[in-house]
């Protein structure tokens, strides 16, 4: 998960506001300049302290840090519903084998559905080109139709 929990950032960005907060004092009638400085430097580096802490908690929730087990989502494409599997850290090997099947039965099923799907895309593919032959035949009857309305105009 990296160092301090993905937090590398936070605690800098933290450290260096609160270095700009302690030497705001020390340095507050010196020059006028450097109360400005200080003025835009220090709510600036708190609000980047807290843009950092809340994108870090959410590419941790994003990401599932924090799970003691292992999770694995397994998408399924006949139904847009997400499965979540929980794999323990031994499996015998007839689990191995229940679970192979599982696996070899679900695929055999999607390999059937890509294959009706399939069918159903060249059907449609097969349509569409007639769809497309029917338009041309149209738009030469109409040039056609133009055409004799024209020549029975010259007459």
């Amino acid at each position: 998960m990296g160092y301090w929990k993905n937090h590398m950032a936070t605690i800098i960005t933290g450290a260096t506001a609160a270095v700009f907060t302690g030497l705001w004092p020390a340095f507050y009638d010196y020059a006028p300049i450097l109360n400005f400085v200080f003025i835009m430097t220090v709510p600036i580096t708190w609000f980047m302290v807290l843009t950092c802490w809340l994108s870090q908690k959410s590419a941790d929730f994003a990401h599932h840090h924090g799970h003691e087990y292992v999770v694995h989502q397994k998408k399924s494409l006949s139904n847009s519903q997400t499965v979540q599997v929980e794999v323990p850290k031994q499996v015998n090997l007839n689990d191995i084998k229940q679970i192979q099947d599982d696996l070899s039965s679900e695929l055999n099923e999607l390999k059937s559905s890509v294959e009706l799907k399939d069918d159903e895309i060249e059907r449609l593919n097969q349509e569409i080109s007639n769809l497309k032959t029917l338009v041309q035949i149209e738009s030469l009857k109409a040039e056609l139709a133009n055409l004799k309305a024209l020549s029975s105009k010259r007459k």
